[in-house]
């Protein structure tokens, strides 16, 4: 039996050189497919779109699901009813979703318009969000308005946000994000972390693309799209409804551009067990995303038959040449891909490879071939020939089970080296980021931002493994609760003692 382990160890370890190289090519082309993003983040970094003053104020429709948001809802809509935008030309609806709660008392009393929904199978807010634009089809027609706001139902809108997000709207945008800040950034550990998550987005994604004219992507709440956009309804409703809505939207030709002077804010919640569900809801709606939008964005690429969505007018055409149509399928393109790119579960094609050339079939190649300088950690990075150097004098290891286990052990220690440097540098980015937005976000003592900066690779950590257990993990669609008692007018009051 041993004789049989040993010889089938060793065939393994014979496969190790080829995929070696196929490791490598394969690591390398993850690498520089995205390497580009660097890019967006040096841009990000100083600079952001700015949009004109809006000719016209355009109507809009506001929708909001809420499922028992009785403690929130109500200084949501006061909110919108402060906004310094034209009141006839806003209307809000909103769905209360299988509520057990006073949620749509409240709504009404505010002047909202308000439909139930009860659908114990169907939970997710997208499927809220679809009942919701139904009966909108049907009592005023979806092409009443102009475009429609969607929010979540513990958002606070700063009182110029629905103006702001007008201005890049009239510039001829039919998909627009915003800034999201964080009411209760302050509030533990978590909430900041989150409250930094979001904010590293706006860096890193939104405000580069949005320059670039490129296509961001959509984070559940506080944007704003144009009636044509959900001509035929609204149909994403899996876990990650954002998501879906997002590679849809690409697909079809759309850019999603990015309003930085729209400030709204959001509500973390505070609550561990909670945020891991919440990311491991998140983790399951990407994998789901990608099986459902991957293939088409990435054959869209190179075999779609419309990259442009432009409906040619004669006058277009003239004043649109051959080659400027040619640049701009050239952008529709790289748009799908960027996309495409933002779905791919990296996380796990990447572990994948760990596990089993990095760390697998390299212990099998150690049981056949015993550990010495030239094999201890295959390939020229520094931190292989570090490796060697440090472990020079016990790795002449004869073949055998003990060279196996020494060649896992190892790895994993290099694994360990290697996230620990990546939660290094993760911690940075967190300084980097609060620094560069102190005059937006609520003022935080000193230690307490160095006592949570401490806490990122766990949430870090939790992030990255969720995505593993989602693999293989069936994962329903939650409520999370909110209970801040935090209106628009506490922020507005502490922004002016600053």
């Amino acid at each position: 039996m041993a004789k049989i382990l040993g010889d089938i160890i060793t065939f393994l370890g014979s496969l190790y050189p080829w995929l070696r190289k196929f490791n490598a090519i394969l690591g390398a082309v993850l690498v520089y497919a995205v390497f580009y993003r660097k890019i967006y983040f040096l841009i990000g970094m100083f600079f952001t779109r700015k949009f004109k003053p809006a000719k016209k104020k355009h109507k809009y429709a506001i929708v909001i699901a809420a499922r028992n948001e009785e403690k929130v809802i109500g200084n949501l809509i006061d909110s919108i009813h402060k906004q310094d935008y034209p009141k006839d030309l806003l209307t809000i609806f909103v769905v209360a979703d299988n509520c057990t709660d006073s949620t749509a008392k409240i709504v009404r009393d505010k002047g909202c318009i308000c439909y139930e929904r009860f659908d114990s199978e169907h939970k997710t807010k997208g499927y809220a969000l679809e009942f919701l634009f139904d009966r909108i089809e049907e009592d005023y027609k979806r092409n009443s308005f102009e475009g429609f706001f969607v929010f979540d139902a513990d958002n606070l809108l700063k009182k110029d946000f629905i103006s702001k997000m007008n201005d890049a709207f009239d510039s001829g945008e039919k998909i627009i994000t915003s800034y999201r800040n964080i009411k209760n950034i302050d509030e533990n550990w978590i909430t900041i972390c989150f409250g930094v998550h979001w904010l590293r987005s706006i860096r890193e994604n939104h405000r580069a693309r949005s320059v670039l004219r490129l296509a961001t992507n959509l984070q559940g709440t506080g944007y704003l799209f144009a009636s044509e956009v959900v001509e035929n309804g609204w149909h994403y409703t899996s876990l990650t409804e954002d998501r879906g809505f997002t590679a849809d939207a690409v697909s079809q030709g759309y850019r999603i551009s990015y309003q930085n002077d729209a400030e709204f804010y959001d509500e973390q919640t505070p609550n561990y067990k909670v945020a891991y569900n919440q990311k491991l809801r998140w983790s399951k709606g990407l994998l789901i995303n990608f099986k459902e939008s991957g293939l088409k964005l990435f054959a869209n690429i190179f075999f779609g038959e419309k990259f442009v969505k432009v409906k040619w007018t004669k006058q277009q055409k003239k004043k649109y040449p051959w080659w400027k149509k040619i640049l701009l399928s050239i952008k529709q393109r790289f748009m799908m891909y960027d996309t495409f790119m933002h779905l791919l579960p990296t996380n796990v094609i990447n572990i994948f490879r760990w596990l089993t050339v990095s760390l697998f079939f390299h212990a099998c190649y150690c049981y056949s071939h015993g550990l010495s300088s030239t094999n201890l950690l295959a390939g020229g990075t520094y931190l292989a020939k570090i490796l060697r150097h440090w472990f020079n004098p016990m790795v002449e290891i004869p073949a055998g089970p003990k060279a196996f286990f020494v060649g896992l052990l190892i790895f994993i220690w290099a694994r360990l080296f290697y996230r620990i440097g990546a939660y290094i540098e993760k911690i940075g980015i967190y300084y980097y980021v609060l620094f560069m937005e102190r005059k937006r976000i609520k003022k935080m003592p000193i230690k307490n931002i160095i006592k949570w900066s401490l806490t990122w690779p766990i949430f870090d950590i939790v992030g990255r493994y969720t995505t593993y257990i989602a693999l293989f993990k069936d994962v329903g669609w939650k409520p999370i609760p909110h209970t801040s008692k935090i209106t628009i007018d506490d922020i507005a009051n502490e922004q002016k003692q600053k």
